[in-house]
């Protein structure tokens, strides 16, 4: 670390406290040149995540648009608000997980689909048909159907 009063690379730490709630990490130091004490501070540097949208353009991942797409689908559905926010970050932890920069906006709504097919059906239907751009009822009747076949497989195990 520079020294900003006299430049010396040569420095000592005095203290290390978190602040932020952890997210970042205080230290004074003192020049072992100079003898001047300054504060520096770390903290994580994430990478930002860009949706890849259809049309090719890109935007910055943003959880709180996951989320508001959850509120929308789930509206006057009997489904917790903290359900909701646990799916965003579910949906966020594995996206940054992934360690690649940039992710296709489909990749984000299978996985919204696929977290809500298991919280409620009826939301999902809603999401999917945003999500799918459904143009007529025979769709509605197809994932329907497909969502009753599915729960039959299920309740004969």
């Amino acid at each position: 670390m520079l020294c900003p009063y006299c430049g010396s690379r040569e420095d000592h730490v005095l203290d290390s406290r978190e602040a932020a709630d952890g997210k970042i990490i205080r230290r004074r130091r003192e020049c072992k040149e100079c003898n001047r004490r300054f504060t520096t501070f770390e903290q994580i540097e994430e990478t930002q995540l860009y949706v890849v949208k259809s049309n090719a353009s890109r935007e910055p991942f943003s959880r709180d648009k996951v989320l508001k797409g959850l509120h929308l689908a789930c509206t006057g559905r009997p489904v917790n608000s903290s359900d909701l926010e646990e799916i965003a970050d579910d949906i966020e932890r594995m996206l940054y997980n992934r360690l690649e920069k940039e992710v296709h906006s489909r990749e984000i709504g299978d996985l919204v689909m696929e977290r809500l097919r298991s919280l409620d059906q009826v939301a999902y239907v809603r999401f999917a048909s945003v999500y799918k751009q459904f143009e007529d009822a025979t769709e509605f009747r197809d994932i329907v159907n497909m969502l009753t076949r599915k729960s039959k497989k299920e309740t004969e195990r």
